[in-house]
């Protein structure tokens, strides 16, 4: 990205405190970027029947709105980054977060410095794989263990032709291991391959990594296909075909 945050769209910022959306709007509008403002789930969903937002702000407690259901109706319909705020630095509440969608997590009180840093990394980073499907769009996918993974549509089906669904995160892990089949995969590799923030405990990767073998395995508790490496992480221990 080059800097200049002006021409991307307008910032929606999703809290039902007024000083923090004053905080945010004052500085960013010194920063030249474009924002707006919700306080509750009725004013975000009137953001969706104009022009959409470039990302959006999501404080997890929305005044008697939870911010994880209007995150999960969010993704429902757009694609369109979500920086999640709250008081709670619970794991939990991260992981669900990301689970759900999340791009990303930043901890109350923070200075709006760090969280347009935020914002910079994750519309960067939007910037580079819109360039990257440009360059080489999604086409094709992989065969493994009778398995198929559609890239095009993102559609997974099991042995017996039945679709399985996959969450945001669940599907970035799966392609990370069926382009490296065979070969280790440390949490680190995973945690940029799902683009879970780096500051996030490596135990949210076991969280996914299990639920990604609920689906998949015929006995989660003692998986075939996705193994641990014992101090590394895991490893796709089947041949994968890609078409």
């Amino acid at each position: 990205m080059n800097g200049d945050l002006s021409k991307i769209g307008h910032i929606l910022i999703a809290d039902d405190d007024p000083a923090t959306r004053q905080m945010v709007i004052s500085y960013f509008a010194d920063q030249n970027l474009p924002t707006s403002s919700a306080s509750n789930r009725s004013e975000v969903d009137r953001h969706f029947t104009g022009r959409h937002p470039c990302l959006i702000v999501l404080d997890l407690q929305l005044g008697r709105d939870d911010g994880l259901n209007l995150l999960r109706s969010i993704r429902a319909r757009s694609d369109v980054p979500v920086i999640i705020t709250s008081h709670r630095s619970d794991e939990i509440d991260r992981i669900v977060g990301f689970e759900l969608g999340a791009d990303d997590y930043i901890v109350k009180p923070f200075s709006p410095r760090e969280l347009l840093a935020r914002v910079r990394a994750v519309l960067r980073r939007q910037e580079m794989m819109r360039a990257s499907l440009a360059r080489d769009p999604e086409r094709g996918g992989y065969r493994f263990n009778g398995w198929r993974l559609d890239r095009r549509s993102r559609t997974l089906v099991d042995p017996h032709e039945t679709p399985v669904s996959l969450s945001k995160g669940e599907y970035a892990l799966l392609l990370a291991f069926l382009e490296a089949p065979g070969r280790p995969l440390s949490r680190e590799q995973l945690l940029q391959a799902t683009r879970i923030h780096e500051d996030i405990f490596d135990r949210s990767v076991d969280v996914q990594v299990f639920r990604l073998r609920r689906k998949l395995e015929i006995d989660p508790q003692a998986p075939r296909m996705i193994q641990t490496v014992h101090g590394v992480g895991y490893i796709l221990s089947m041949s994968v075909e890609s078409f």
